[in-house]
């Protein structure tokens, strides 16, 4: 059987987790595909990411990684909200944070990877540094590999993506800072947290704890604080921790702990919260997809949606037979609404750390209420289902 996209040559940025799966959805349809990541190796940082519905686990079922990931998932613990004495305030089901499946995003990575790595072609340590479009290819240039000529570019490389300031100009026209920032990091347990994240809240400032599902010897710290137009750069950690202990400096509960293991840990996540729009995804030969086109930082349901959008991406281009002037725009015809149910006025930075005495007052209020917390499971669920999406699935 002749495979749909037999001959076509697609270049991939990113090799989080959309790009990934876009990779192997598109050499499962017959193309030739290689993944190109700036990092010198698959990332291992980052946090948990869930799935829940019909549309995402249908998506992993048909990729044939969901059990996989179920043999990897993280059986998180609830939410709790405490006070600085470590009294329980309220505390959100397992279900609200976790979804139906919960994976870290490393172990996501790595079986998506491994999944297609013996079909596509995967250069590590390298990025894209200029693309020229003719009529039937793109010429692209990379940093150490030379060039190439492909039919198409995917530019799957996150909030940050190379592959949009290319063709779209910079960031700042696309990507909006919401007035928050996050950073994680891993930490000695030597004060026996469990695995329920407990979060201790002061205005525009959250500090969380909890034991790592897999190593109880080992504790993961999160933070979010607020700082409109906070100047960082995300390739200087020692800075980034410096801006973190001063943000939380004076603070009890147990932040003093938490930021004494910020100072000594290896590695860290840092970055603000922000929201990417951009208002055409596709441009001749080049498309972006999951956070280079729709991303927020956190919260939403935003690597659901970046596989879901791989697959109809990769299905878009099968139904035309590889012709991106008729694939990509159907491509964003299908995807525009569903990425923008909970990208839309989405700010985690608002929910998890609200700036003010009173509006971490209300928040807590609701939040403590049953009927709150099932409208919001049944909320998110509903909207990561897509009844409507085709089956593009090869049968061979």
């Amino acid at each position: 059987m002749s495979l749909p996209l037999h001959g076509s040559r697609v270049l991939v940025s990113g090799a989080g987790v959309a790009g990934p799966a876009v990779a192997w959805w598109l050499a499962r349809h017959g193309a030739e595909v290689t993944v190109v990541e700036t990092a010198p190796a698959l990332r291992t940082s980052g946090f948990a990411v869930d799935f829940r519905g019909p549309t995402h686990l249908g998506v992993l079922a048909a990729m044939g990684v969901l059990d996989e990931l179920r043999a990897v998932q993280t059986h998180a613990g609830a939410m709790s909200r405490v006070d600085e004495h470590g009294r329980e305030i309220f505390r959100l089901p397992a279900e609200f944070a976790g979804g139906e499946l919960e994976v870290l995003r490393r172990d996501l990575s790595r079986i998506l990877y491994e999944h297609g790595a013996d079909r596509v072609e995967y250069l590590f340590g390298d990025r894209i540094t200029g693309l020229t479009e003719t009529d039937h290819t793109v010429h692209v240039e990379l940093a150490r590999g030379g060039s190439r000529a492909v039919d198409l570019v995917v530019g799957a490389d996150g909030l940050h993506s190379g592959v949009r300031r290319l063709v779209h100009g910079p960031e700042t026209a696309y990507l909006t800072h919401l007035g928050y920032h996050l950073a994680g990091w891993d930490l000695p347990n030597d004060r026996g947290f469990d695995t329920v994240s407990r979060q201790y809240n002061v205005p525009g400032r959250m500090a969380s704890v909890a034991a790592d599902q897999r190593d109880p010897d080992r504790a993961g710290a999160f933070v979010v604080f607020a700082g409109a137009g906070l100047d960082h750069d995300r390739l200087d950690p020692d800075r980034q921790k410096s801006l973190i202990a001063d943000a939380f400096a004076g603070l009890g509960w147990h932040v003093p702990h938490l930021l004494a293991g910020l100072h000594a840990a290896p590695e860290l996540y840092f970055d603000a919260i922000g929201r990417v729009r951009v208002p055409r995804w596709h441009t001749g030969r080049t498309v972006l997809l999951g956070d280079a086109a729709w991303g927020v930082t956190l919260g939403g349901m935003g690597v659901g949606t970046g596989l879901v959008g791989a697959y109809v991406l990769a299905g878009e281009l099968a139904v035309a037979g590889g012709n991106p002037r008729v694939a990509l725009p159907a491509y964003e015809r299908r995807m525009r609404g569903y990425a923008s149910r909970w990208q839309r006025g989405a700010n985690p930075g608002h929910f998890l750390a609200p700036a003010s005495g009173w509006g971490l007052w209300l928040r807590d209020r609701l939040l403590s209420r049953r009927a709150v917390q099932t409208m919001l499971v049944r909320g998110t669920n509903s909207l990561a289902t897509d009844a409507g999406l085709p089956d593009y699935a090869v049968r061979a």
